[in-house]
């Protein structure tokens, strides 16, 4: 029987881990700049908590979810997003309380679920990095959560981004387009796909998020939410774009943007990028708004809340097709060569001492003869060699070369366990032989 990972899943193997470790750095060390701490929750949660927040009609909880009943006859999800599980830890550990600082900034990094058609840059098991800032109402926070996402993008590399932006306004806007929006389809309910004739009642907004071609055509004509604003809730749009001119982020206003997740209100941005890895289609690749009402929802004080959602796996593929590459230099900084059996504790004594300092330090497992280990440490480009046979192990001493120069020097040791820096000192400042 031949094994294989299941469909819309991808081994990531250690050349391809290292570039996600290396995406994964970066975006902590923007984040600290930020002020936003680290939150892991679970894997899995109640159903409730993805059915309640992302919306009954959205396409993730009608179609997408991984849900199953456990042993406990207990309905439960595999994440599909990361913001319903921080919602969920921030009020269930009551992180509103009034010790804690507010806002109160934190951000993870995870694996994601969902059950979709796989394709490129889209997988069933996929990956995703995010913030979350609650406790403030203030547009300038909007705006935080949109440099800090730009900032994060740029630290990668990507300079070829562009911002579109929207507002869904308060809930009285929201209900007044919503009746605009049900007045303009209703006479074109027939033409509609199966799935938009069914959210048209439910939640129109919906129908604006359509990926079938009839549909888009249909809504392209529709009355746009910029005009069913509240003076409130205008006020808040024109304060975020004050901010983001204030920080020189150019932008432009997207009025049929929805997001596929009904718990957004006020601002909702995508960041998008016109990669070869897409075509150079504008494509997004960071996504997010405020969520004012999710905490209630969850049981909650009122509390306000915004911030988004990255994927990784096609930040990752945007990278290789701009050619941008974040992995350092994996030179090894010491091969220590073992000739004869009886020089092989010691050869591993080495190898530990030197990891002990802080380099990275190999040997043979394989038994191979000498030339067959120097091959090795020229392929794993070893900085130096340490060589030692019988000779060596009777004087307590070791070969040290350094394999650009061709310099090399006997050395005890001693000398290389309790300090090798200072050793690989003499050899630079000439003390050795060439060879």
């Amino acid at each position: 029987m031949k094994y294989q990972r299941p469909k819309g899943t991808a081994d990531i193997l250690p050349e391809e881990a290292q570039k996600w470790a290396m995406v994964e750095s970066k975006a902590r060390s923007v984040f600290a700049k930020y002020r936003y701490q680290e939150m892991r929750t679970p894997m899995f949660e109640s159903f409730d908590v993805f059915s309640r927040t992302s919306g009954e009609t959205s396409d993730i909880v009608t179609k997408e979810m991984y849900d199953f009943y456990d042993k406990g006859d207990r309905h439960i999800t595999l994440r599909p997003e990361g913001t319903a599980g921080i919602v969920r830890a921030y009020v269930e550990n009551k992180l509103y309380g009034p010790e804690i600082q507010k806002p109160f900034k934190t951000f993870y990094m995870g694996p994601m679920f969902r059950y979709e058609r796989p394709q490129s840059g889209r997988l069933r098991q996929f990956h995703q990095i995010g913030v979350e800032a609650f406790g403030s109402d203030s547009p300038a926070l909007d705006v935080e959560v949109i440099a800090l996402a730009m900032s994060l993008l740029q630290s990668v590399g990507l300079n070829s981004l562009k911002l579109s932006l929207n507002t869904l306004g308060d809930d009285e806007s929201r209900k007044n387009y919503r009746q605009a929006l049900i007045d303009f389809l209703e006479p074109h309910e027939a033409e509609l796909s199966q799935d938009s004739k069914e959210r048209l009642h439910k939640n129109p907004l919906r129908v604006l998020d359509s990926k079938d071609s009839q549909d888009q055509a249909i809504v392209a004509d529709a009355p746009s939410i910029l005009d069913y604003l509240t003076p409130a809730a205008q006020k808040h749009f024109d304060e975020v774009q004050d901010y983001l001119k204030a920080l020189n982020i150019s932008y432009e206003i997207d009025s049929n943007m929805v997001r596929g997740l009904d718990y957004y209100n006020h601002t909702i941005f995508e960041v998008m990028s016109d990669s070869k890895a897409f075509g150079g289609k504008w494509t997004t690749v960071c996504a997010g708004g405020r969520y004012n009402g999710l905490v209630e929802q969850l049981g909650g004080p009122e509390t306000s809340g915004v911030g988004f959602g990255l994927g990784i796996e096609r930040l990752l593929l945007i990278l290789d097709a701009e050619k941008i590459n974040l992995v350092e230099n994996q030179n090894l900084d010491v091969y220590v060569v073992g000739i004869g059996s009886q020089a092989s504790p010691k050869a591993l004594q080495l190898v530990e001492g030197l990891r002990k300092q802080g380099f990275s330090a190999d040997r043979d497992y394989l038994d191979k003869k000498p030339k067959g280990q120097f091959k090795a440490a020229n392929k794993a480009n070893a900085q130096y060699t340490l060589t030692l046979g019988e000779e060596e192990l009777a004087q307590g001493k070791v070969n040290l070369k350094d394999m650009s120069s061709g310099q090399q020097v006997s050395v005890s040791f001693e000398q290389v366990l309790s300090d090798f820096s200072q050793v690989k000192m003499a050899l630079l400042q000439g003390e050795g032989e060439k060879n």
